[in-house]
């Protein structure tokens, strides 16, 4: 079963979010950003091969186009294999883990994966930035030496930055795996 609902970032930029229920103890839930527009893309290296085109012009060395063209597909593929995320996704599964993707616009993944036994809870947390509040969902780990404490705080959606309505969302499902695990009887 997948449902789909359309929210906006902080920014304003519309994300969409996808949940899947795999079972009733593992969901899916991808939250894809923008693609990324053509006509963006086409703005940027125009200006930037007319820029040089005018060095060019200026100073007749066809090093100054070649050096544009090369600047221009260096930082593309820069753009595209290591900053352009168009989906991130949390996969929940209450026996295991929880293992959060993130897919670059190169088609590269890179995912984490962290034991169920290591959650301590999930959590929307709210920062401050610039002269705004916003929301973000994050995972607390729990502190191995002391088990009221937390170790680590992991983010999530830091590429997308969903707004508070969409964070609810995800985190009631998220909630939900949890709390069966909490009723779930403990093996001896």
């Amino acid at each position: 079963m997948a449902e789909e609902r359309r929210f906006r970032s902080a920014s304003g930029m519309p994300i969409t979010l996808q949940r899947r229920q795999h079972s009733a103890s593992c969901r899916e839930l991808a939250v894809r950003g923008p693609r990324l527009q053509l006509r963006s893309l086409s703005a940027a290296t125009s200006a930037v091969w007319l820029a040089a085109y005018g060095l060019f012009a200026l100073s007749e060395n066809s090093m100054v186009l070649s050096a544009a063209i090369f600047i221009t597909l260096i930082g593309l593929i820069i753009y595209l294999h290591f900053v352009k995320i168009d989906q991130e996704s949390l996969l929940v599964i209450g026996s295991l883990g929880i293992q959060v993707t993130s897919s670059y616009a190169s088609g590269k993944e890179s995912t984490i994966f962290i034991e169920m036994g290591q959650v301590k809870d999930v959590v929307i947390n709210e920062a401050i930035h610039m002269q705004k509040v916003i929301y973000y969902l994050c995972i607390l780990l729990q502190d191995p030496e002391d088990p009221q404490g937390v170790s680590e705080v992991v983010p999530l959606f830091q590429s997308s930055k969903p707004r508070l309505d969409c964070l609810i969302e995800v985190y009631k499902s998220c909630q939900e795996i949890l709390e069966q695990r909490k009723t779930a009887p403990q093996p001896s």
